[in-house]
């Protein structure tokens, strides 16, 4: 996406209006003061975590509102190992939903945003082993890249570099990478192949931001020696905009919503603590670009341009902004006849946006459709009006990416509107629309980005743009707008989107995993969806030569873009346990077609599309299962249910407001999905019913919850506290408490061969203080550390039986993973009595 630099305090006044993806900008006059105010600051803050939601918002906000600062915030990872609580994406599609909102919240506290092609993995516990598998030089490597691109006066690190160990393992690695890029960055021996495209550059200081946190408590950090520290006061309340800098980077803060990161804002004296780590000590503490000159001076010939911003602040005319426009185009002008250098560009484009919000220049391209294919026409409406007395003149429009300009040369007098239409051609060649980053197959700890110059971008790169290209005061300034397409919702009312790219016809497996229990045929759904007009081929399903698939291939006829057609194959699994890949492929006039279109559209953030192999994982294996009806009480989110239905359940999703004793007698086994006793707050009151519902002979499966904000403590019949415990190595061993047990042994024997091939992480939150009442089946750990035993705890209770577990089902059954599944289906099919092996461990 193109990037556009603004201000919080220009954003924030628009916050609440703002429809996502390319919703103009309308600023009134205060939000276009504190814009020009900004044109006089040249100095910049790098910070520097791990994960979407480290940052601090609090010191972005401030350094860029307060401070005038550019400001951004470099995340190594776009947050793909985390949990959902929106909803059941997981792995790369959070990482999608993640990255998005990193850029609403840049567009609140005025930052920008930066990352690396380090992959979010999962939970570490050390930062050795991050370092191992995210490929330590190639993630130091763009850092160094981001620092020689940005070039920021001062970099923070949220972690501290010293303390490996003690915290996530991303955390650390965070902070040692940041620590040795300081000096890295300026050396031109380092990583010499980025130098056709930045320069080496030196930060002059860098610092660890610590936090209470890291102390274990508010009161020993009030007791740490701070003689070394700078302690900045950033309880800054904004009169012109009525908001405390706190309550702007709560708003922030608060766009983490997958992460159930809502923040309610501060008011009053605040301070934020920073520790020199590299790099000069400021004399003046209470500037930390002390030293730095953050003037126009520290450009060749930029002083006659500081002096004109200047004059342009102290005049500004709050009633008539437009006023400023003649001595802000001069002040563009000016800037363009600089030599060349970093801040250049930046300033060019920052002038360009005043210059717009000053005149109320409207400048839109709207296109008939939100979606076009390759090679397609795309008709585009054209917007042009320029609200304010100084002439202007729209000589002509280029698009792009065909290079076409068109003349126009009309005048946009002042409120009168220009409408015209346009025909776009698209090249052949155009890029698909999706996440830059997922293009190409990447490792479990890097994605993969060949192109050096795309390293970093935040955003999904958007080729198709139109430029207006407008003469103000005999000056011709471009301004660039991505093409969108925009509705009117009858509750919401203008409503944007992006134009996406699409391929001419998409195709999916409906079932990404598809089980069978035994050589018996199944009925395999595939889609098939049109992306332009009158598109026919063939669909085929294509396995190993082991899977007999009828017929091969299915005519397919779609007359309209956006049509979709449902296909049935039959599918006949080997006589032997096996798993395949299967592939969904569309053949169109010789072309082969084999991506899914996955589309992201949540309110908080702009509708994303995302292009996936059209694959699912099919797996025959004698799988066990009676016929339990199951009730499924969901919680953050998660695609269990799907997975219990290919085994062969019958499965209902049930309110937990509507639980009663009437409807739960309709039952075999209730199961809890993950984290619902920390978002579902109806449950507080239902426990009593569904321990009956146990004690009259029923089953209560209960997946993992965190300790932290759970609506009830009473979470099981028996004493049960939930720790921070887990298991990350999804490979380490597991061993068994109590082999005896009929959850390792009916209807399916469990032996160590089914955790092979977990996927992220064996469990997480196990707890680790349990009634006796409990028998802990399984034992693991991570290498160097003591035995977890609170991964799956089973106790009888009445006529019953109840469950708790940390395992992550939620991620190994949508990935198929064998021995998940048969573990799960001893667990649904448990009675009681239950054995009692003499093995019990207790805790």
């Amino acid at each position: 996406m193109q990037k556009v630099v603004t201000s919080s305090l220009f954003i924030i006044l628009l916050f609440l209006q703002a429809a996502y993806g390319q919703q103009p900008q309308k600023p009134n006059s205060v939000a276009i003061y504190n814009q020009i105010q900004k044109l006089n600051f040249l100095g910049s803050v790098l910070y520097i975590a791990a994960h979407p939601d480290d940052e601090n918002t609090r010191l972005i906000s401030y350094f860029s509102n307060e401070t005038k600062a550019r400001t951004a915030y470099l995340s190594l990872t776009r947050g793909d190992g985390g949990q959902n609580l929106i909803g059941p994406q997981l792995r790369e599609l959070l990482g999608v939903i993640r990255t998005q909102e990193l850029i609403e919240a840049r567009k609140i506290d005025g930052g920008e945003q930066l990352f690396t092609r380090a992959n979010d993995f999962g939970f570490s516990k050390n930062p050795a082993e991050t370092l191992e598998i995210w490929d330590k030089e190639t993630v130091l490597a763009d850092i160094i890249f981001a620092i020689r691109k940005f070039q920021p006066d001062v970099i923070i690190n949220r972690f501290d570099h010293r303390t490996s160990g003690n915290t996530h393992g991303h955390h650390s690695a965070s902070a040692m990478l940041s620590f040795e890029s300081f000096s890295k960055a300026n050396d031109p021996k380092v990583f010499s192949e980025q130098l056709n495209l930045v320069k080496p550059w030196q930060t002059k200081r860098q610092f660890f931001n610590p936090s209470w946190w890291f102390y274990g408590s508010q009161e020993k950090f009030d007791a740490t020696d701070k003689s070394k520290f700078i302690a900045m006061q950033t309880g800054v309340y904004y009169a012109a905009i009525g908001k405390s800098n706190q309550e702007i980077a709560a708003l922030s803060r608060s766009c983490h919503e997958s992460q159930g990161f809502g923040s309610t804002g501060n008011r009053g004296e605040e301070t934020e603590y920073l520790e020199l780590i590299n790099g000069e000590f400021p004399q003046d503490k209470a500037n930390l670009f002390d030293g730095i000159d953050t003037s126009w001076n520290r450009v060749k010939g930029g002083k006659p341009i500081g002096d004109l911003i200047s004059k342009i602040v102290a005049e500004f005319d709050f009633k008539n902004p437009s006023s400023s426009i003649p001595n802000l185009v001069k002040a563009y002008s000016m800037i363009q006849t600089l030599d060349e250098n970093h801040w250049k560009l930046i300033k060019s484009e920052e002038v360009k946006n005043s210059i717009a919000a000053c005149a109320g220049l409207y400048l839109e391209a709207v296109a008939q459709n939100q979606e076009a294919t390759p090679g397609s026409l795309v008709k585009l409406k054209l917007e042009a009006i320029n609200r304010s007395p100084i002439e202007m003149q729209m000589l002509s429009v280029t698009t792009l990416p065909d290079q076409k300009n068109t003349i126009q040369n009309v005048v946009l007098k002042n409120n009168v509107l220009q409408n015209s239409a346009l025909d776009l051609q698209l090249p052949s060649t155009v890029e698909y629309t999706q996440p830059y980053w997922l293009k190409d197959k990447g490792t479990v700890g890097m994605y993969t980005v060949s192109d050096q110059k795309n390293i970093g971008i935040p955003d999904v790169i958007r080729e198709v743009k139109v430029v207006f290209n407008i003469k103000v005061n005999e000056i011709e300034i471009p301004f660039e707008r991505i093409v969108v397409y925009k509705y009117n919702d009858d509750v919401k009312g203008e409503m944007y989107n992006y134009l996406d790219i699409v391929p001419e016809v998409t195709t999916s497996i409906l079932d990404k995993v598809s089980l069978f229990k035994d050589n018996k045929m199944k009925y395999i759904a595939l889609k098939i969806k049109a992306g332009k007009d009158g598109v026919q081929g063939n669909l085929q399903l294509e396995l190993p030569k082991s899977w007999n698939v009828q017929p091969k291939s299915i005519l397919f006829n779609l007359d309209k873009k956006g049509q979709e057609q449902t296909l049935y194959f039959e599918v006949t699994p080997p006589n032997s346990q096996e798993e395949a890949v299967a592939k969904s492929v569309a053949i169109v006039d010789g072309k082969r077609y084999d991506k899914e279109q996955i589309t992201i559209d949540c309110d908080h953030i702009t509708k994303q599309q995302v292009l996936k192999a059209a694959e699912s994982k099919f797996i025959r294996m004698d799988l066990k299962t009676n016929n339990e009806r199951i009730a499924y009480i969901m919680g953050a989110g998660d695609e269990v249910p799907n997975s219990l239905i290919q085994m062969g359940y019958k499965v209902t999703l049930v309110n937990a407001e509507e639980i009663s004793p009437e409807k739960m007698a309709n039952f075999d086994i209730v199961i809890t999905g993950i984290r619902a006793y920390n978002t579902v707050q109806a449950l507080a009151n239902k426990q009593n019913i569904l321990f009956d519902f146990v004690k009259a002979g029923k089953t209560m499966l209960v997946q993992y919850n965190t300790p932290n904000d759970l609506v009830t403590e009473n979470l099981a019949p028996f004493p049960l506290k939930i720790s921070r415990d887990r298991v990350t190595e999804e490979n380490a061993e597991v061993r068994f408490l109590a082999a005896n047990h009929p959850v390792l042994n009916a209807p399916n024997k469990i032996t160590a061969n089914d955790f092979k091939g977990w996927k992220q992480e064996q469990g997480l939150y196990y707890p680790d203080e349990f009634d006796k009442a409990f028998t802990p089946i399984l034992s693991s750990n991570d290498k160097g550390e003591t035995p977890k035993d609170g991964a799956l705890l089973i106790a009888p209770y009445g006529k019953g039986v109840y469950i708790y577990t940390g395992l992550s089902f939620f991620r190994e059954l949508p990935e198929g993973v064998s021995g998940a599944y048969k573990l799960l289906a001893n667990m649904i099919s448990l009675q009681n009595p239950v054995t009692i092996p003499a093995e019990k461990v207790k805790p």
